[in-house]
């Protein structure tokens, strides 16, 4: 059973939810629970609070933890529906055996967020632009300066609405020479927050550029594409749509392999495969190369109007035809607007 310690009064009439801030509003409760003597013990849903940890906890010195991005919708009924959330529980616990940390029981996992969800749900607004961003994680917490695997962790799950994550309709993009997200064995496929630490500089120097991300290139040669800042990428080379094969190096995205279902229903030739930046740039110079997109929790999918290597710049056609027809329909089974054929949608009870 869970613990659940409500809140005495909501703070939800001080947000202007018109106006948010990506990741900067949380709702009212979190859920919590710790990992001690080798169990996972009292889960509890309390008021959203500072949590109180010591500086030698082992997180801040060698980076055990991972995390998981997901979202509730709400339909024009004003029930809840998360999306493919099995997905997110065995990434979370795929990302938490990679860096050695204990997996987060199912029970608690799916009980957890049910919980949280309803006494959070007003939180959660209506309309295709609004969503509830949940964000499940664990870290070490053990107090020890030894470098080995904690023997203590915590983990939570919080909350944020949030609307549209960027606010124009596309993006330029800078293919990098020089930085990788990740290597071959290692811990690219995993949502650990190591991996995006280690993006945040690049991306910065980019961005002084004027880009708003970079597409991030093989660790080996820098020739072979394989994500696009925090997202999975997409390019339709002569009505073929194209993305690189989930591997050690690039994580398996939800949303990616969602978007690969609805453009095989629709006929549509995928060819998940290693892809170089030649290939894009000459199927760019020959007019093939009519779409790049995106996709991710956060995005859902989004274009890229210009992608740029080498100091030369390709813009693609304005027109996104499949980008936009596949968005609208991932968002219409989102919330609920649309038949669910692949039973990816739960509702909140």
């Amino acid at each position: 059973m869970i613990k659940i310690n409500k809140i005495s009064k909501s703070r939800i009439e001080s947000v202007d939810f018109d106006n948010l801030v990506f990741g900067k509003t949380f709702t009212d409760h979190m859920f919590i629970c710790h990992f001690k003597n080798g169990s996972w013990l009292d889960p509890e849903i309390k008021p959203y609070q500072p949590i109180k940890i010591e500086p030698s906890a082992s997180v801040f010195h060698y980076g055990q933890a991972v995390f998981e991005g997901m979202k509730a919708y709400k339909d024009n009924d004003g029930k809840v529906w998360l999306f493919r959330p099995n997905e997110n529980f065995k990434r979370i616990n795929r990302s938490s055996h990679r860096l050695q940390i204990p997996e987060f029981p199912e029970e608690y996992f799916f009980e957890g967020l049910n919980q949280l969800i309803k006494l959070d749900k007003d939180w959660v607004k209506p309309g295709y632009e609004n969503s509830l961003y949940i964000r499940p994680f664990v870290f070490a917490s053990e107090y020890t300066a030894q470098a080995t695997a904690s023997s203590e962790y915590i983990f939570m799950i919080i909350c944020t609405p949030v609307k549209s994550y960027y606010n124009g309709d596309n993006i330029n993009v800078l293919v990098s020479e020089k930085y990788s997200r990740a290597a071959n064995g290692g811990v690219g496929y995993v949502k650990a927050a190591g991996n995006y630490a280690a993006q945040f500089y690049p991306t910065s120097e980019a961005a002084k550029k004027g880009f708003q991300q970079i597409i991030w290139t093989d660790a080996n040669q820098h020739e072979f594409l394989e994500e696009a800042g925090t997202m999975n990428i997409f390019f339709m080379i002569n009505e073929v749509l194209v993305t690189s094969p989930t591997n050690d190096r690039i994580l398996d995205g939800v949303t990616r392999k969602s978007i690969i279902t609805l453009a095989k229903k629709r006929g549509i030739r995928v060819e998940e495969r290693p892809i170089k930046i030649t290939e894009v740039i000459d199927a760019h110079k020959n007019n093939k190369l009519t779409e790049v997109f995106g996709t991710g929790t956060a995005v859902v999918v989004l274009p890229i109007n210009s992608f740029t290597f080498k100091k030369i710049s390709y813009k693609l056609p304005k027109e996104t035809n499949l980008a936009n027809l596949l968005k609208e329909e991932l968002l219409g089974i989102q919330y609920n607007s649309l038949n669910d054929e692949y039973n990816w949608t739960r509702k909140i009870d």
